[in-house]
């Protein structure tokens, strides 16, 4: 999905639109919407169910369905969004959402999306996002008590694990001590990933989370689209 509430400066991927050099996270092309002329509108639900279904048939399974962005959950309310997301889990698809948990959802009016995972990547202070705009404890209760399936995942790098991540860390988790915790390397190139990826490594043995490793950009390095 294309656009995001957060731009996240910190997370320091550099980037240029109309001349002018700006910092973000890693899909910042799924942000940014200078690159909207890039994005595809999808307004026929009906349609693109069908497009999927050929997918589906083309490949011979039914895939898990991660659905990320940008901000996923912007269009929560958008009809032809919950149209295509319900056609998924009728059908019994698993489908995760990757969101920043800023964003508050009517799970009575909606209710098909207590069904989903989710993936609760919350910006720690490195993002260089306002706390108060990366995090949105309402919106985070909300979803944490209307589902069966979620977790923790942070954005870390070696100069957060000497400072403040664990106190940050261990405050979110005091909302939900039961959530598995991931935490993720800074990187937006094989290269950035070295550089951060051993110190998260001995941070997730030391506190018992779990290491997520960016396997996509391990093999396809600054390729966009995969």
């Amino acid at each position: 999905t294309g656009a995001c509430n957060l731009s996240c400066p910190g997370f320091k991927t550099q980037y240029s639109t109309n001349g002018t050099v700006k910092l973000g996270c890693d899909t910042y092309f799924a942000v940014d919407k200078s690159f909207k002329r890039d994005w595809q509108t999808v307004s026929d639900a009906a349609a693109f169910i069908e497009h999927l279904k050929n997918s589906f048939r083309e490949i011979g399974y039914k895939p898990h369905i991660v659905i990320t962005g940008g901000e996923p959950l912007l269009y929560h309310s958008n009809s032809t969004f919950y149209t295509i997301f319900s056609y998924l889990i009728k059908e019994g698809l698993r489908v995760t959402f990757e969101t920043n948990g800023t964003i508050d959802i009517d799970f009575n009016k909606y209710p098909l999306y207590k069904e989903a995972i989710f993936a609760l990547s919350i910006k720690l202070s490195n993002s260089q996002e306002l706390r108060a705009k990366r995090i949105n404890i309402a919106a985070l209760n909300s979803i944490i008590q209307n589902t069966q399936n979620a977790f923790f995942k942070f954005t870390i790098d070696d100069a957060l694990i000497k400072t403040t991540a664990i106190n940050e860390i261990s405050e979110l988790q005091a909302i939900a001590p039961n959530l598995p915790v991931y935490c993720m390397p800074i990187g937006d190139s094989r290269q950035t990933i070295w550089m951060n990826d051993n110190a998260v490594f001995d941070f997730c043995k030391k506190h018992n989370f779990i290491y997520s490793d960016r396997l996509h950009i391990r093999v396809f390095d600054t390729t966009q689209g995969v």
